[in-house]
């Protein structure tokens, strides 16, 4: 969750790839292999995340990793259901879920005028689907370290501010991963360097799942993290002087 920043995405397996290159004029991810987009948008409601640099990282790994007919995807904490959109429209069958009525709404409005048959669900994570295991699950999950123990309830803070440590989130998605996937089963998650992804490596690797970073791209801070940037170096989060902050996709993959 960066905050409105754009950047040249580092080179995939076929050459440069911007963020540009991924949306089309009106918000729109293309179908897998290049194809042209079929008709749809990304509705945003005020507040609800803007899809952006972290968003597209996902975006590139799903396409990457095969996602496509046949696959049973969750996207948690789905926001606009850019994501869930973007799975949809590479052939998985796809449920979204995210805490917040706007965002729901957002995800709702985007699929159905994309004409994609996505069940979006509002729920607190995996909560919301007790029981229920899937072939993949990705999340573009709020993970900006925040001042202040309670997470916000309200406004657009709900989508980026995640605990002192930036891991209130991440936390409880590392702990329940497995137990959502089906043997075989693909996690993808997108987080900044701030909040720590060597953690999130080991509590998944701890939790059974084979891990590693497969993607990391540098930016620069946008609005939130630069208002933060004196909190975050008195926390020891953020070296020197640094104005640029490293995020990261990470693939676990259940044994």
């Amino acid at each position: 969750m960066n905050g409105g920043r754009g950047v040249r995405l580092s080179e995939g397996e076929d050459g440069p790839v911007t963020p540009e290159a991924l949306l089309d004029t009106s918000g729109r991810f293309p179908a897998a292999g290049g194809a042209a987009p079929r008709p749809g948008r990304v509705v945003r409601l005020p507040g609800v995340y803007r899809p952006q640099t972290d968003t597209l990282l996902l975006a590139l790994a799903m396409r990457r990793e095969g996602i496509g007919p046949g696959t049973d995807l969750l996207d948690l904490c789905t926001g606009t259901g850019a994501l869930a959109l973007h799975a949809a429209r590479l052939g998985a069958r796809v449920t979204a879920v995210d805490i917040s009525r706007r965002a729901v709404a957002s995800a709702r409005l985007t699929t159905a005028l994309a004409r994609l048959p996505v069940t979006v669900r509002r729920g607190d994570l995996l909560r919301a689907l007790p029981g229920r295991t899937f072939d993949a699950v990705v999340s573009n999950p709020p993970y900006v370290p925040a001042p202040g123990l309670t997470l916000p309830r309200y406004g657009p803070g709900r989508s980026w501010d995640a605990g002192p440590d930036g891991r209130a989130i991440l936390d409880r998605i590392c702990d329940d991963a497995f137990a959502a996937l089906r043997p075989g089963g693909l996690l993808l998650l997108v987080q900044s360097g701030l909040s720590r992804p060597e953690e999130t490596v080991g509590r998944l690797s701890a939790a059974g799942l084979d891990v590693c970073v497969t993607d990391r791209v540098t930016i620069p801070f946008g609005p939130v993290t630069r208002r933060r940037a004196a909190w975050l170096r008195d926390r020891g989060l953020l070296r020197d002087r640094l104005d640029r902050e490293e995020l990261v996709v990470i693939r676990g993959r259940k044994k």
